[in-house]
């Protein structure tokens, strides 16, 4: 399976320039399945909550994803992208499954990091594994990494590769990546951005370096850190339903979840 990201410098509320490159990008490769980064259609730092409202899109009538689900027939390579999405009453971090059948899904970030918890609910949409041709993907934005749970319940699910949609500001992602990789013997696709944006009182600078990794932890590709880029790389998907580390730990048969009751309880310090 041909499997890729595509890594690009989002402008901050331009969302048609933002279509255009992602646009050139996709059509420069040829992949069965491609992974864009977190808000692609419109960059990362909002100052409010009406003018992240002005230019989020719905999941159901969106121009950046209609016209990306186009290219995807056109293309048959399944998108994965995050996008700024509006829904009634609420906005939402989101990423959306674009299938070349025509067929869509949604996911909305649950676990949000910094400013985004004043401008954005947190996702409401449980983890969900999906079927695309001749693989099952589960989505993860950006940080959503910091809790294990979220990749392990993708992986628990039945996920071969997690689709991680990020806009990285800290060091630790691209490596937290590999480790992810290793615990649930899953492939990664990391899309990251890279550049600058300085609004208001926020400023982040992201890292790039977007990444594959297999279930080794092998990275099998990576951009560099500031490079508008699509890479694509061959996997075989099958190789995330073996969770045999050696002849003596199959890692997903010997959990102890009789053990694990409180992972899902409230923390107390």
């Amino acid at each position: 399976m041909k499997t890729g990201f595509v890594q690009f410098r989002p402008v901050f509320g331009d969302n048609a320039g933002n279509l255009e490159t992602m646009t050139q990008l996709i059509s420069s490769v040829d992949a069965d399945l491609l992974v864009l980064p977190e808000l692609a259609n419109t960059g990362y730092a909002f100052t409010s909550k009406h003018e992240l409202g002005d230019i989020a899109e719905s999941f159901d009538d969106s121009q950046s994803l209609d016209e990306l689900q186009t290219l995807a027939v056109k293309k048959n390579c399944s998108l994965v992208v995050g996008f700024a999405e509006k829904a009634v009453g609420s906005l939402y971090n989101s990423s959306a499954l674009l299938r070349p059948d025509g067929s869509r899904e949604l996911y909305r970030k649950l676990h949000l990091f910094g400013a985004e918890n004043l401008f954005f609910m947190p996702g409401d949409i449980p983890f969900a594994v999906h079927n695309i041709d001749g693989a099952r993907i589960g989505m993860m934005i950006c940080f959503d990494w910091f809790y294990p749970e979220s990749a392990r319940v993708l992986s628990i699910k039945g996920a071969q590769i997690i689709c991680h949609a990020v806009n990285f500001v800290l060091p630790w992602g691209q490596n937290a990546a590999v480790f992810t990789s290793i615990q649930n013997r899953i492939f990664m696709i990391t899309a990251n951005r890279y550049g600058a944006e300085t609004r208001g009182e926020y400023s982040f600078t992201f890292t790039g370096e977007s990444q594959i990794t297999n279930v080794k932890g092998e990275i099998l590709a990576k951009a560099k850190q500031k490079e508008d880029t699509a890479v694509v790389t061959e996997i075989d998907p099958g190789d995330a339903d073996n969770k045999c580390l050696n002849k003596h730990n199959d890692l997903f048969a010997q959990r102890r979840p009789e053990f694990y009751g409180d992972i899902g309880g409230k923390a107390t310090l």
